[in-house]
């Protein structure tokens, strides 16, 4: 008997030998709904000693495997654990979907650079919903300011316009759960209509190339989106609570979602923030409060092959404008800029009083995707969009009517098709079509600074990406957009003859009316965009990313049309209907470090940008509401250089330390000057610790510095004073100096049931309360900038 045993065996063992155990399984994880992928994710085989991790192209691999049938059990931080059964013989490729959501009642995120979601070969930087949270009480301006190569344009301090590598307003595209914004985003002090407390992360593009969103996205697209709604029965939500003692005010918003396993779900999101008076180091900035409340509802129908969504957001913003920077005569003009305070401080108030904005948004959208098999996913949108822009002057008497009263309505369509045809080929198209409809009420009793318009654009796209090898992918597209806009204008005779329009433009002429010119200007734009780019993998830890964009954009109403005051602005803007379109080309290179201890992006770029608009001011003019500066479009070929740095060193699992660095010179190649506006050189660097298992709690030390911007055109001039019956020098150039602010952030999490968490946060800004003025603050003229700042931030998941 023990001699066949034996045999037994010894066959047993033959056989086993003989299995084949060099079978391969790979593939990627990827998001059930849209197809984009996931890395990071988990993947164990049931019963072996066997897990794998997808990269961060979502690409998995198994190897050495003996054939049979296999259980996967995959996971990811943001999704549901799934197992799938998979039968291995030979070289075995399977994507596995995942239903990727954020676990509302303990997210778990990240800040940082990502690459291969939006686009294939540009920089792309992630802020997920954790740190989002921290922020609710700010702007988008301010949250984009914490990313490399970002600054913003402000007016004063509710004001916050973002800047990227350089360029700021019509050449930064606003991509808003879809849609993208059109809320006059021309004018230098018209931030975006944007509640950031429905957003679920945003996505920053730097450059052109994300050609399915826009051909003129010369400085690059922030993408907004929403949270993703699990496919599951469940109700779940969340309420922020914030308070701050600079402008002694908060916040109050709360969301609630609802989702069925059917597919089928819905949610509600509504927020109120209410701020007075600012506060500088040693004064109150009078007439700088802030009043916006904001509601927002989506209800859908998610699917695996197929859905739907309708979207609906309502937006408003009373925003007050520093009181000190409107102001009567030449000689008060002069003293205000050359003042060290405003000369108008007044006693703490709520109150927003003229001059000020009142901006109100509405934005309707309905959404559906279909994937058909053997050609690809289809969607489908269209959407409406009504932004009411009413800017108060200061008027004499008891005169309340807007002196800027703007309604802007715009319908778009949108069809894409993503054929996701294999692996090494994907292949992206689509087209748009919009019609928009400016309306510029006539019975302000001020002449119109943008006039009634209609326009017409159309688009259409295709972007390609080709998987040479496992480590080297390169993508390619173009788009192309015409535009037509069709405007009805009056000017100053005066103006009309100086301009030399009479010469250039006497068929647009419809009737004079005494001292001014009835026109019907019909301009039409064909621009064409370029993207091309390279991503490749020296290994698991250094990637290197090159890409070329080129973006052509039309001139916006503003840079064409405006003639009179700009109230909100404070000066007088006049505009050029000679302007042709601007084309931008960009180089950018990016080399990335991923590590479990230390981690680096560097990312230098160029970009030549030809016909490049810029408004600059050129002198002081006396006017019936008093004296304002007068700023003048032009156009010229510029450059602008620049390197962000982004690095993270972990020192213990507890330490953390992160670096920012950002650099942009730009300069007038027509004048050989410095352009106006450029961000000066800054720095940020953090030191972290968080310990999740005491509360998970996280302190955060942060040193800014801003160093002083050197290089600007001289664009001073002098002011005829009537009583002094002399010329007096006015510096409109020279930049404040440099500024170093500390700031420290603090949270941690409290248990309240076991479905209830609540997050409180602390935290200070400015915290020795420095004196400083921001040079990309239009208002620094008058006055400084914001002082220290304590606030609370109070979150409950539930």
């Amino acid at each position: 008997m023990r001699k066949y045993i034996y045999i037994l065996l010894l066959c047993s063992g033959f056989i086993v030998n003989a299995q084949n155990c060099n079978n391969t399984l790979s593939g990627k994880v990827i998001d059930l709904h849209d197809n984009s992928v996931l890395p990071g994710a988990t993947l164990i085989i049931v019963g072996l000693e066997k897990f794998s991790e997808s990269d961060i192209d979502g690409k998995y691999t198994f190897s050495n495997l003996c054939e049979g049938t296999y259980t996967i059990q995959v996971s990811h931080a943001n999704c549901s654990t799934q197992a799938f059964k998979v039968k291995i013989s030979g070289k075995v490729e399977r994507n596995f979907k995942l239903e990727h959501h954020l676990e509302e009642l303990n997210a778990i995120t990240l800040n940082a650079a990502i690459f291969g979601s939006k686009t294939k070969t540009n920089f792309e930087q992630k802020i997920t919903e954790k740190q989002l949270d921290r922020f609710s009480n700010s702007s988008l301006g301010d949250i984009l300011n914490t990313m490399s190569g970002v600054s913003s344009l402000n007016t004063g301090n509710a004001v916050v316009k973002p800047i990227i590598n350089g360029v700021h307003s019509s050449r930064v595209v606003v991509m808003n759960n879809g849609v993208r914004m059109e809320d006059q985003e021309w004018g230098a002090e018209h931030a975006p209509s944007v509640d950031v407390n429905t957003i679920g992360n945003i996505t920053l593009i730097k450059g052109a190339g994300a050609l399915k969103y826009s051909g003129d996205a010369v400085g690059g697209i922030i993408i907004t989106e929403a949270s993703k709604i699990p496919v599951k029965d469940t109700i779940y939500g969340k309420t922020i609570m914030a308070a701050a003692t600079n402008g002694r005010g908060g916040l109050l918003t709360s969301t609630i979602t609802k989702s069925y396993q059917n597919g089928w779900y819905g949610s509600l999101q509504g927020s109120i923030k209410r701020y007075g008076d600012y506060e500088a180091p040693d004064y109150i900035l009078s007439n700088t409060g802030i009043f916006e409340r904001n509601i927002a509802a989506r209800i859908g129908l998610n699917r695996f092959d197929y859905g739907v969504e309708a979207y609906y957001s309502f937006f408003r913003n009373e925003i007050g404008i520093l009181r000190a920077s409107h102001i009567g005569g030449a000689s008060d003009q002069i003293r205000a800029i050359n003042s060290g305070v405003p000369l108008i401080i007044r006693d703490f108030t709520y109150e927003i009083d003229a001059p000020k904005q009142d901006v109100t948004h509405h934005l309707f959208k309905i959404r559906g995707f279909k994937n058909v098999k053997n050609l690809g996913k289809l969607t489908l949108q269209y959407d409406f969009q009504q932004n009411k822009r009413l800017e108060f002057d200061v008027r004499r008497g008891d005169d309340d009517k807007a002196s800027l009263d703007l309604v802007l309505n715009s319908h778009t369509i949108r069809l894409d098709l993503d054929t996701k045809n294999t692996d090494l080929f994907n292949f992206k198209t689509g087209l748009m079509t919009q019609y928009q409809k400016n309306v510029a009420n006539p019975n302000t009793g001020v002449r119109r600074l943008i006039p009634d318009y209609e326009r017409v654009q159309f688009g259409v796209y295709g972007v390609a990406d080709v998987s040479i090898n496992e480590n080297w992918l390169v993508e390619f597209g173009g788009r192309f957009d015409y535009i037509h806009t069709d405007a009805q204008k009056f000017y100053r005779t005066s103006f009309w003859e100086d301009r030399n329009y009479d010469q250039l433009f006497p068929d647009i002429v419809v009737e004079e009316f005494g001292n001014q010119i009835l026109t019907n200007p019909k301009l039409s734009f064909s621009n064409i965009s370029v993207t091309a780019g390279t991503r490749y993998s020296f290994n698991d830890t250094y990637k290197l990313f090159v890409n070329y964009s080129l973006a052509s954009r039309a001139p916006n109403p503003s840079e064409l049309f405006s003639e009179g005051l700009h109230h909100s602005a404070s000066r007088i803007e006049l505009g050029d209907l000679r302007f042709n379109s601007e084309i931008a080309h960009k180089v950018s290179l990016t080399l990335q470090k991923q590590g479990t201890v230390f981690g680096f992006s560097i990312n230098p770029y160029i970009n030549f940008i030809n016909d490049f608009m810029i408004i600059e001011p050129t002198e002081i003019q006396q006017t019936i509401r008093g004296n304002f500066q007068v700023w003048e479009y032009r156009q010229t070929n510029a450059r602008l250089l620049g390197l962000d740095i982004d690095a993270s060193l972990t020192f213990t699992k507890n330490l953390s330390f992160s670096h920012q660095f950002s650099l942009v010179k730009g300069y007038d190649r027509t004048l050989d000057l410095p352009l106006i506006d450029m961000p000066p050189v800054n720095t940020t660097n953090g030191l972290v610790y968080q310990n999740a298992n005491f509360k998970n709690l996280r302190i955060e030390v942060q040193s800014e510095y801003t160093f002083r911007q050197n290089e600007f055109p001289d664009n001073n001039f002098e002011v005829f004073i009537p009583e002094t019956n002399t010329q007096e020098f006015v510096d409109l150039s020279t930049s404040p100096d440099a500024y170093h602010l500390l700031h420290l952030n603090s949270s941690a999490d409290f248990k309240l049931s076991e479905k209830s968490i609540l997050n409180v946060g602390v935290s200070v800004s400015n915290i020795f309360n420095t004196n400083y003025r921001n040079y990309l603050n239009r208002l620094r003229y008058y006055a400084d900038d914001l002082g220290r700042n304590f606030s609370i931030n109070l979150k409950i998941n539930y």
